[in-house]
């Protein structure tokens, strides 16, 4: 049975205005993500990667195309989906019980309870509910704006470079934390990243941009037992052919422990 798509993007152009000028960010943008998978993206500074995800959460509009979540329009940010930042942007006077619940005001506070509850331990941080933000480390705070960000159930979740900030073995940590918890959930995952480590390691498929205006170069699809293997041949391989990509307009030549 085939799954159905949960993000269609279909010829997205965006524009910006600097100094009072069109700048074109985004041309021509089709993409569809179907339920349940994890796709990642990467590309050049400046290439309109967080735009992107962005505009699929509704916080930002464009200029003509198609954006559809969950089979709708988006028009706005809505509960389905959640986003998380670069900067975890925890409320530093909240606790942590009180910032991953901050989105479920509305629930009784039994129900709100229990949802705070279930998340903090999905991601690790059980017995940190009365910590404040300044009391957990990076990789801590990280994990508790993913449980704010799952604590709603959404069906979609997109994170905005969520781990670049942290030192290399935190890193690598909670990428695997995110791939288990995406496993649990089922939640559709889109992430934005600069490390492209990262993005084969994380994604069922790799998004590949070009500088501004972004365009959509590749979209490759991985081999998920291959991705695991961090210095496997086929890793090294999958590594290599986005580095080709990066550097294709360039005089530059990347070295060759940069792939291998």
């Amino acid at each position: 049975m085939e799954t159905s798509n949960i993000i269609e993007v279909t010829h997205l152009n965006k524009q910006f205005l600097v100094d009072k000028q069109p700048m074109e960010v985004l041309h021509d943008i089709s993409l569809q993500v179907k339920q349940g998978e994890f796709i990642t993206i990467v590309g050049h500074s400046g290439c309109g990667k967080s735009t992107l995800l962005k505009i699929i959460c509704g916080l930002v509009g464009y200029e003509d195309g198609q954006v559809e979540r969950n089979g709708h329009p988006v028009t706005g940010p809505g509960p389905k989906c959640g986003m998380v930042f670069q900067d975890h942007r925890l409320l530093p006077w909240l606790k942590i019980k009180d910032n991953v619940g901050f989105g479920l005001g509305d629930l009784p506070k039994q129900e709100r309870d229990e949802k705070v509850r279930k998340h903090l331990e999905l991601v690790g941080l059980a017995g940190f509910e009365n910590s404040y933000p300044s009391q957990l480390s990076g990789g801590m705070s990280q994990r508790a704006a993913i449980a704010r960000g799952l604590a709603n159930n959404p069906t979609i979740l997109l994170l905005d470079e969520p781990f670049g900030a942290l030192d290399a073995l935190t890193r690598i940590q909670m990428q695997k934390e995110i791939l288990r918890i995406q496993e649990k959930e089922g939640t559709t995952m889109v992430m934005v990243t600069h490390d492209i480590d990262e993005a084969i390691y994380l994604g069922d498929r790799i998004v590949v941009m070009s500088a501004r205006p972004g365009e959509i170069k590749d979209i490759i699809e991985v081999d998920r037992a291959a991705a695991g293997k961090r210095s496997g041949a086929e890793f090294a391989a999958y590594k290599k052919k986005i580095y080709d990509y990066f550097f294709e307009d360039s005089d530059e030549k990347y070295e060759v422990e940069y792939v291998i």
